[in-house]
């Protein structure tokens, strides 16, 4: 390989890791900061998960076109749209004066980061197209990006401590303004010159029936499950997926080939994918507050205590991505989600008084099943597309990622809601409040989720503020590890299904490149292609 052409790549691999960087970050740093959001826009619980879900959502359910989008106009110029959304985004976050602006920043932001996040792997994989020298330099960007949704809230403690809430957005322009300027200036555009034409319909149906889903899963806690909305969201969920599958299956040139879910090793890659994310945004959503709220840290100590998740992840990932570059993904993959599973487990014994020395080992050993488990997905997932198709293999693999996390947040979020009244009750019954008392407090401060001591309490008590502050955190912390449970059980079943279903040694048999385009491959790096035969 040439100097000129090792440096392209060079410069390519550093481009793509701050943007993804920076996407991702995002998704996390915004989670240490929600307490000082709810105090300063008066939020509630589910408030704090539109914050989330408002960019993860549209992020997800922009994704699948933005991959089409890359391959038929450039994927260059598609990260560099991506780019110019999210910083517009982040200075509409940054200069919130009320909720419904900040909600709006992060949907523009989610649409900046759905163009960026799959230009910057596509780019990777048309710069490295040799197998194993692709395998490993996604070993590094998928570090970066474990990286990133595990420091973000150690970066947003800092931000925090230092200034306030809005500069964890503002933080965005430096790093996507130095992305913008090398990509504008260095990096080589690529297109797939058979790329499909853009699926109006598949688009809007699919992200119509995402809105309908996270809706309905956010709102359920307020209105009840049996409320008329939250049972038309449900029914508009239904309806428009099911259109939407229809149409993938008639139109010529679907927005997502369903013909790809032939293969074993793509569908459990993304199902893997899905739950992965699910566990990590929705664990890490409730560790912030669980710090701040219940145990009483500063966003920066809150931060620090979240660092044993940022050390592992960090550690493991650039290993998982070499151990799949010399074997398969099924042994990291199986290997990161039961580590996971495990530390999951462990922290269910987590109490309002745990000492941070009980506790970060377990988070380490969350970080590290967490690093071990994304670069084996995203080669898996690679692998089981054509090379010609790398923008879909990588929008749909960012897509499995926000779907996942979307869900992480309103599934989890709303357990945790739900679960947290009745435990308010039933803690405050044991400090002599009776059960009329104890139902209309929790009506009252739930909502707030693990701020609901600081809400004023009307009338007198049996019990002293402080007596009130620890039933409350009790309260929280046992719905909080119902979720760890919940979480927990789910990595498990990921782990079961990796093993069934992911190829486990090398194959001898070839494919051709014209095969390739007709039928889904498994072309695992140091592996030999397998046809999709095998699903």
């Amino acid at each position: 390989m040439s100097t000129i052409n090792r440096r392209g790549q060079v410069i390519t691999l550093v481009i793509s890791c701050l943007g993804t960087f920076m996407v991702l970050l995002d998704n996390s740093i915004v989670v240490l900061a929600l307490p000082t959001i709810q105090a300063s826009l008066h939020a509630n619980l589910s408030d704090l998960q539109w914050t989330i879900d408002a960019y993860t959502l549209p992020f997800g359910a922009l994704l699948l076109i933005a991959g089409t989008l890359g391959d038929r106009f450039g994927r260059k110029r598609l990260f560099l749209i991506g780019l110019v959304l999210f910083l517009i985004g982040s200075v509409l976050c940054g200069f919130a004066s009320t909720l419904g602006w900040l909600i709006f920043g992060r949907v523009v932001q989610g649409a900046g980061g759905a163009a960026l996040s799959p230009g910057s792997l596509s780019l990777l994989a048309a710069a490295f197209p040799e197998p194993r020298s692709r395998a490993q330099v996604i070993g590094i960007w998928s570090g970066f990006s474990g990286l990133a949704l595990a420091a973000g809230p150690l970066v947003g403690g800092l931000l925090i401590q230092v200034a306030s809430w809005p500069a964890i957005f503002f933080v965005n322009l430096p790093v996507g303004l130095v992305a913008l300027v090398l990509g504008w200036l260095s990096l080589t555009d690529s297109r797939n010159p058979g790329a499909q034409r853009i699926d109006l319909p598949g688009q809007v149906l699919v992200a119509g029936g995402l809105t309908c889903l996270i809706m309905a899963l956010i709102e359920s806690s307020s209105l009840g499950w049996t409320s008329p909305v939250i049972l038309g969201l449900f029914s508009g969920t239904v309806v428009l997926l099911t259109a939407f599958l229809l149409v993938e299956a008639r139109v010529r040139e679907p927005l997502l080939p369903l013909r790809l879910f032939r293969s074993r090793l793509f569908s459990a890659a993304s199902f893997a994918t899905v739950v992965l994310s699910f566990v990590v945004l929705g664990v890490v959503f409730f560790l912030a507050q669980f710090f701040q709220a219940v145990q009483g840290s500063t966003a920066l100590v809150a931060g620090m205590q979240t660092l044993p998740v940022t050390v592992g992840t960090f550690l493991a990932a650039p290993f998982a991505g070499q151990l799949t570059a010399r074997t398969t993904p099924r042994l990291p993959t199986v290997l990161g989600t039961l580590i996971a599973a495990g530390a999951l487990f462990l922290l269910t014994d987590l109490s309002p008084v745990s000492s941070f020395a009980s506790i970060w080992w377990k988070l380490g050993l969350l970080g590290i099943g967490i690093g071990f488990t994304f670069s084996p997905l995203t080669v898996a997932v690679l692998a089981a597309t054509p090379q010609a198709r790398a923008g879909l293999a990588s929008s749909l693999l960012s897509t499995s990622r926000q779907i996942g996390a979307s869900l992480g947040v309103a599934v989890l979020g709303t357990f945790v809601l739900q679960q947290f009244s009745g435990n308010i009750v039933s803690q405050l019954a044991q400090r002599g409040v009776a059960g009329p008392v104890g139902a209309r407090i929790a009506s009252k401060i739930a909502s707030a989720g693990a701020q609901a001591s600081q809400i004023p309490v009307s009338g007198r008590l049996p019990l002293s503020p402080a007596a009130l502050h620890q039933a409350i955190g009790q309260a929280f912390v046992d719905a909080l590890r119902g979720s760890f449970l919940i979480s927990g059980i789910a990595l498990l079943a990921t782990a079961l299904l990796v093993m069934l279903l992911f190829p486990q040694k090398q194959r001898a048999s070839r494919v051709s490149a014209e095969s390739t385009d007709a039928h889904v491959t498994t072309d695992i790096p140091a592996m030999q292609p397998v046809a999709a035969e095998e699903s």
